[in-house]
């Protein structure tokens, strides 16, 4: 007898698709090469609850705002093998006629897996594109990581977890798949064309970079509590204050201190219209005793290279007084290599970070020091920042959300679980400092020698690897001006962008996992 699946299509009566895209799905659900699979319906939708029934397919009403609890309904109705989760709340899906043949055939295949996903084709304002997805691996931790509409469960597998935990109020599902991911049973199955069992009629997603700070406080706190219960199961949890080290000097090494404390570290390719204004941001600075080190990795071509040098002794804007501005020319666009190089020849204590086209607050340095003076065992401190804005005159002014500056504190960060939480989001904030004792020890800023890092996420891995034998300080009030442009790095991303992105930092989360195993065995 074949195993049955049962598809599980979302009936949400704010559906922006309406019952036209519903009743597509379901004639692709009834056109089916192989009908060994059943159609349940469940939510709120009672035109489509009147379609389901007049197609002989079974509803479930359940309430959608206990998205748990209406999931949980749904498969308690379920007679198949295999649950097949259709995320169709805002999209329509249409299914190859193939689809039921290929999703039993594949789990046949596959007797010991207990999830399959695939790639998808996606039609966007009548463009047919091809979504193909990443590869799983333990370090897909991310909530936001795209693994389709679509999500196939064994009934075994949702038996035993006991299916979905109904104390999660928002995202059961992120709680499944991490659950199915502690098996590593998990197939995913690419198309190299016209091979996917499904397309969405959507908007594609596209990537904002701020999307997991403006999920709301609630659904934010349930994510990291999904995640942190993975990483306890899973024994990759570090418990508040495991594993911290103090960072020791000697007094020699203190005194030598006081002529420069702290490298602020600027790397910049072909910027000159920014660099004089982050120069003088650090110049401005109410500590003193810093420097100011431009790395231009575009080589001595590169037009950035004569505007550092007018902050130097000769220059036209040298002022002895000020901080001293250091230049290092490279030519080779590598950040790792940028960073290492102006820190490998620093005789500071710390360093500071700042982009070229950003700017420091003119206290930043100071309310860095003194996070650092709180405790020996930290590492590393990281601040907050404000968004801004460079207009068309070159004009720089914050950008605003009802009214209010935008600042971005971070505050998913805690002191008792922060650098768990980091495995699931994409940043911990900005400005970053660091002892440079410290980043001797892990090893220095990665150099592209991770896999699929392109100049991308050598700060991640930084913070991973001192989060994990350091504290980390906070700085709570905005310190960095972040300046959106039309040149800059972190705004309309395309997709092949994404992946490659969430590639490099899934790979370091991957290796972070592994660390913390390590120091779990050996405790």
């Amino acid at each position: 007898m074949k195993a049955k699946i049962t598809f599980l299509l979302q009936a949400n009566s704010k559906a922006p698709y309406g019952l036209a895209g519903m009743q597509k799905t379901l004639d692709s659900l009834e056109k089916q090469v192989e009908s060994t699979h059943e159609v349940i319906l469940y939510g709120d939708w009672k035109e489509a609850e009147k379609e389901a029934t007049k197609r002989g397919h079974r509803f479930v009403s359940t309430d959608l705002s206990a998205p748990s609890k209406a999931l949980n309904a749904a498969f308690s109705a379920a007679d198949g093998d295999y649950l097949l989760i259709c995320d169709t709340a805002q999209n329509a899906i249409e299914f190859k006629r193939s689809a039921t043949l290929f999703y039993r055939t594949v789990m046949e295949r596959h007797p010991d897996a207990v999830m399959l996903y695939s790639d998808y084709d996606l039609i966007d304002s009548g463009k047919h594109l091809e979504r193909k997805l990443l590869e799983f691996h333990p370090g897909r931790l991310m909530d936001s990581w795209d693994m389709g509409y679509c999500l196939l469960f064994t009934r075994t597998f949702l038996n035993a977890i006991g299916f979905c935990d109904e104390k999660y109020r928002f995202h059961p599902l992120y709680d499944l798949r991490l659950k199915a991911f502690e098996t590593q049973r998990i197939v995913h199955v690419s198309n190299r064309f016209n091979g996917v069992p499904y397309v969405v009629h959507a908007a594609a997603k596209g990537q904002d970079v701020f999307a997991y700070l403006k999920a709301g406080k609630a659904v934010a706190l349930e994510l990291e509590a999904i995640c942190t219960e993975h990483l306890k199961r899973i024994h990759a949890y570090l418990a508040p204050g495991q594993n911290y080290h103090s960072v020791v000097y000697t007094e020699e090494e203190e005194k030598a201190f006081q002529v420069c404390l702290a490298s602020v570290v600027i790397p910049v390719f072909n910027r000159p219209e920014f660099i004089c204004s982050a120069i003088e941001s650090v110049q401005a600075q109410t500590v003193s005793n810093i420097e100011c080190v431009v790395v231009c990795n575009g080589g001595e071509g590169d037009p950035t290279v004569a505007q550092v040098r007018r902050y130097m002794p000769g220059g036209d804007r040298y002022q002895a007084d000020k901080p001293a501005v250091r230049l290092i020319v490279l030519d080779m666009n590598n950040l790792g290599l940028c960073f290492n190089a102006a820190l490998q020849t620093s005789k500071a204590k710390y360093y500071v970070q700042l982009d070229s086209d950003d700017l420091l607050f003119e206290d930043a340095v100071e309310k860095i020091l003194a996070v650092y003076d709180q405790d020996d065992c930290i590492g590393m401190v990281i601040g907050s920042y404000q968004v801004y804005e460079k207009k068309a005159d070159g004009s720089v002014e914050p950008v605003l959300v009802d009214g209010k500056p935008f600042i971005v504190t971070h505050d998913e960060w805690t002191e008792e679980n922060g650098r768990n939480n980091l495995l699931r989001i994409n940043g911990a904030g900005a400005p970053r400092s660091i002892k440079i004792k410290v980043l001797k020890e892990v090893g220095w800023f990665g150099m592209n020698d991770s896999p699929y890092c392109r100049n991308y996420g050598e700060d991640y891995e930084l913070v991973n690897k001192v989060a994990e034998r350091y504290r980390i300080g906070r700085v709570w009030d905005p310190i960095y001006k972040v300046v959106r442009h039309a040149g800059g790095t972190d705004h309309q991303i395309d997709q092949v962008t994404i992946d490659v992105n969430d590639n490099a930092k899934d790979h370091m989360r991957l290796e972070a996992l592994k660390r913390r195993q390590a120091i779990n065995l050996n405790e």
